[in-house]
């Protein structure tokens, strides 16, 4: 199954075109988003509270929505028509909003495809591998970096047409990039996993399965989600709270210019990029020498280097008392945090693909986003923690959130390893027995 070319960090051909799909796909996503509240308010002159609510009642259905889309894309389509029909209901809702009357529709239209597309391409990436692959454990990492690429690319263009052109040149580049990931994914279908839909109804599936297995898979993917929601109340702060401090407590002159504070929030996507192929190599190295390390582990160091991130943030704001810090603090607290942030949400998404029983892997997926959607609740309840505290206080307290994050992932290793191991063994199985339902 894996006799392809390696054509990226040492992985299959199939990855970079996920890679690649899922970067012009997050561009087009988030260029749209960067333009949404300047569009309602300045153009088409919605208030500003109300703008707000649109604008979260958007985002938060298109975290719901992947959870039907899963079982779609499980069920009836396959993950292949999944994406596809996706991107293409995604791209026309990218053009639908270059047309005012249709601005709402056009939300609508977006969510709905980003139902069917999110959680169906990441979930292809094991269909790679064979289940004693040891590059399985980072090819989320790879499939990330294409993540932050889009990330980073998205305002700097859709932004840019946007403010200088007109909202409309924005929206339309947000299309072509969508256009432009459905087509990369079309023409390089060829090195991507055969598709076969899977119910437990199966024969080979059903005698491959232990019985009782699947609950105790769900409740560890249950407690995962409840410890990264936990995490994710302390790291969702760099678009809130630490956005905050760099206005208020951080001295941003460098010489006879003045660092733009919005310029630090794009140095996360920017680190990702440089510092994935480092940790690659690291990881290549341990799993050469026979370490390559538990998932969970993992998950759990890299809790505890965003705790010690939030650790520096109170050190450095309790120094600086009621004058400003360094800005080199800051970008040396995102460095330290976007090292833990490799280490724990590219790997929390490949484990839930992992763990995913047989047929169920795109829903299984779209379960690992439903800790995108709680942690976004969680940030904003302990960002009402800000005001009343001195910045050093408040850091702490991120510090231990992300500590007691970082101890229940590590109290879960255990599980994982057992329960991952069954995974696996069922899939040789499975392959043994009906060879294309591994994919």
């Amino acid at each position: 199954m894996n006799t392809r070319p390696q054509t990226w960090f040492g992985q299959p051909r199939g990855l970079t075109i996920l890679f690649l799909t899922q970067m012009w796909e997050i561009f087009s996503y988030y260029g749209m988003r960067a333009l949404l509240v300047y569009y309602m308010t300045k153009q088409l002159l919605i208030g500003q509270e109300k703008a707000s609510i649109i604008y979260g009642a958007y985002v938060g259905v298109a975290y719901i929505t992947p959870i039907f889309g899963g079982i779609i894309a499980d069920r009836w389509l396959g993950k292949r028509r999944a994406v596809i029909i996706g991107a293409s209901i995604m791209a026309a809702g990218h053009f639908m909003m270059t047309f005012e009357p249709l601005f709402y529709f056009a939300l609508a239209t977006i969510a709905l495809g980003n139902g069917l597309f999110f959680p169906s391409l990441p979930s292809q990436i094991d269909g790679l591998y064979r289940p004693d692959d040891p590059r399985r454990s980072w090819a989320y990492n790879v499939y990330y970096v294409g993540i932050n690429v889009g990330g980073f690319l998205a305002p700097l263009v859709c932004g840019t047409l946007g403010e200088l052109y007109g909202w409309h040149w924005g929206f339309g580049a947000a299309g072509v990039g969508m256009l432009a990931g459905l087509l990369i994914y079309v023409l390089g279908g060829k090195h991507l996993p055969e598709q076969v839909r899977v119910t437990m109804s199966t024969p080979a599936a059903a005698a491959a399965t232990p019985a009782g297995s699947y609950r105790a898979t769900f409740l560890l993917m249950f407690a995962v989600i409840i410890s990264v929601t936990v995490f994710r109340g302390a790291y969702d702060q760099v678009g809130n709270t630490v956005a905050l401090w760099t206005d208020v407590g951080v001295e941003r002159a460098v010489g006879a210019m003045t660092i733009p504070m919005t310029w630090f929030q794009s140095l996360n996507p920017l680190l990702v990029i440089v510092m994935t192929p480092m940790l690659l190599a690291h990881w290549r190295r341990r799993a050469r020498a026979g370490s390559t390390g538990s998932s969970m582990r993992k998950m759990a160091l890299g809790a505890l280097f965003v705790a010690a991130a939030y650790l520096l943030l109170a050190v450095v704001a309790f120094a600086a008392d009621e004058g400003r810090a360094s800005w080199l603090w800051l970008a040396l607290f995102f460095a330290i945090l976007t090292l833990g942030e490799l280490y724990i949400l590219p790997t929390g998404l490949g484990l839930f693909a992992r763990l995913a029983p047989p047929g169920y892997r795109a829903t299984t997926v779209a379960a690992w986003y439903c800790a995108l959607a709680t942690g976004n609740f969680s940030a904003g309840a302990v960002g009402t923690l800000w005001a009343g505290r001195s910045h050093a206080q408040f850091f702490a307290i991120l510090t231990v959130i992300s500590a007691v994050a970082a101890a229940m992932l590590f109290a879960l290793d255990r599980a994982s390893r057992r329960i991952e191991a069954e995974r696996a063994a069922e899939v040789i199985s499975l392959n043994a027995i009906q060879p294309e339902l591994v994919a």
